[in-house]
């Protein structure tokens, strides 16, 4: 199944398929308008060239249709991150290999000074672009199964007679948190299998109301939000920016019954006011990924709904599902082929011994990278960088560069990313088991554990913390020295205090941004062999 054959089978009907503040959009309109953006581009698009549309907008009705135009006129829309700068956004495009970047008013600026050659810019809110779609629109839209006829045909191929569900539609750049954002080949399977699945899973029908606020040039957005209504004929709700203040509003607004999250989205909305009548609202089912069980929990709870919190990446080759009976603070049960291995040696990792209060005993035997035994799983690779997708499949196994470690009972448990790992008095030690202690203190609201080099070797241990309560350095020493599982090493040498943690545009915590600070902006600082802060 391709997103074509999902959206020619809804060109004839009348249901509401987009939502926006402005507009509503029935599936025979936006059909109808993505396939006049398709055959606009197919007349811009250099045949010697490959066929490939970048995408620089918020998440507009114009960025929705952009990538519906992809799937259905073949040409491949390339998912541009609008939190990059200067030189690194030139760099994407032309590692992507960018003919044609659709942008608007709002993102225009990011491309003052760049010297972009061999890339044709459009601004999808100039009168150019208005009348060369509707030019489309009146001459040849006549006639959705037209559309075949409407694309020139290339040394690429006749992108539309040779479509399969295997076929490349997007490129989606990796949020960059372990190094370079690489482009994932996102084809048409990785679109429709997972909105199936979703749809499956959760039972969603074309009743539901989607709310996307996550960017649309990121997989959660694609994947989570927009898929599985691709699937079922259900309308899809658009927020150009996420906002937690206009979260509880806009699920009224629209009566979105279904939303999808990446990283701290539920944490920035339980910051805002409580109010009585919260949980009045149309909300059933949220899903998504890398949220703790704390907010889980008081989410489901202030609004009403059921929050599902898995595991997953833009490569979607490691599986790892939160079902009933995961161990609170684990990530689940991992797929069938999904591993703990030892990077060096290849060998499955020891499980996890745990003493009588839960320390972890055998942490540097027992953590590993996630890995797919079974081979790439949906992975296609990465587009213009062999390198990396040689990196990612090792000895024919896709191995993650997530570490984590399994119980006696075989539930996985992230350890961080294989950057994020220490070496403190000699002993290796994981961010993301320290993290989840600091998250036990009530008044800790986000926390992000992080190397700083050691004055003589190895490294000593960092926090940033966000609070949403009081709390100060003798209460935060009392609070340690209650967690019978953090490890004397694990306790942070240096503590900072900060409004907010830097993130990538899918809220994912930049560790390395922290490391380069170094620790001059320290708030609380203990002694190598002390445990008071100061």
């Amino acid at each position: 199944m391709t997103i074509r054959d999902l959206l020619l089978a809804r060109a004839d009907q009348d249901t509401p398929a987009l939502l926006t503040r402005e507009r509503t959009w029935t599936w025979r309109e936006l059909v109808a308008d993505a396939s006049a953006r398709a055959a606009a581009l197919g007349r811009l698009l250099d045949p010697e060239r490959p066929p490939h549309v970048g995408l620089l907008m918020d998440n507009t009705a114009e960025m929705l249709l952009g990538l519906a135009a992809a799937g259905l006129g073949g040409h491949v829309a390339v998912g541009i991150n609008s939190t990059r700068r200067g030189e690194a956004i030139v760099a994407d495009l032309a590692r992507a290999d960018v003919q044609v970047l659709l942008t608007d008013a709002t993102q225009r600026h990011l491309l003052a000074g760049l010297d972009l050659p061999g890339i044709q810019v459009i601004d999808t809110d100039s009168a150019d672009w208005a009348g060369a779609v509707g030019v489309v629109e009146r001459v040849e839209a006549t006639s959705v199964s037209s559309l075949p006829q409407r694309l020139r045909p290339s040394r690429w191929g006749d992108p539309q007679s040779s479509m399969t569900d295997k076929s490349l539609f997007m490129l989606i750049f990796t949020s960059g948190t372990s190094g370079r954002p690489k482009a994932v080949r996102i084809t048409h399977e990785k679109v429709t299998h997972p909105g199936a699945y979703l749809s499956e899973r959760f039972g969603l029908t074309a009743d539901d109301v989607h709310y996307v606020a996550m960017p649309l040039f990121h997989s959660n957005a694609v994947m989570a939000g927009w898929a599985p209504a691709l699937v079922t004929g259900a309308a899809v709700a658009l927020r150009e920016k996420f906002s937690s203040s206009e979260f509880l509003p806009d699920v009224r607004r629209f009566g979105a019954t279904y939303a999808s999250y990446v990283g701290k989205p539920l944490t920035y909305v339980l910051a805002t006011p409580e109010r009585p009548d919260d949980a009045d609202n149309p909300l059933r089912l949220v899903f998504g990924n890398e949220a703790g069980d704390r907010d889980i929990r008081a989410f489901g709870e202030r609004f009403g709904c059921v929050v599902v919190d898995g595991f997953g990446s833009t490569e979607n080759a490691v599986i790892v599902s939160r079902i009933e009976g995961t161990p609170a603070g684990a990530l689940g049960w991992p797929g069938d082929g999904v591993a703990v291995l030892d990077p060096e040696t290849g060998a499955e990792c020891p499980r996890a011994e745990l003493a009588p209060d839960g320390q972890v005993l055998n942490l540097e035997e027992c953590v590993g990278e996630l890995v797919n035994t079974t081979g790439a799983g949906q992975f296609a690779g990465y587009y213009n960088d062999d390198e990396a997708t040689a990196e990612r499949m090792r000895g024919g196994m896709y191995w993650s560069g997530d570490l984590a470690y399994r119980d006696a009972e075989g539930w996985v448990w992230f350890a961080g990313r294989t950057a994020a790992w220490l070496r403190v008095d000699g002993e290796n030690l994981a961010c993301a088991p320290i993290e989840r202690i600091l998250l036990r203190h009530p008044a800790i609201d986000q926390a992000a554990v992080y190397a700083v080099p050691d004055e003589r070797s190895g490294d000593q241990v960092a926090a940033a913390l966000v609070l949403r309560g009081e709390l100060g350095p003798s209460g935060f020493e009392e609070f340690l020295d209650e967690q019978a599982d953090l490890s004397p090493k694990a306790r942070p040498r240096y503590v900072r205090l900060v409004d907010d943690l830097p993130r990538t545009a899918t809220h994912k915590v930049l560790h390395r941004d922290l490391t380069a600070a170094g620790i001059a902006e320290a708030t609380w600082t203990r002694e190598e062999r002390g445990t008071t802060y100061a």
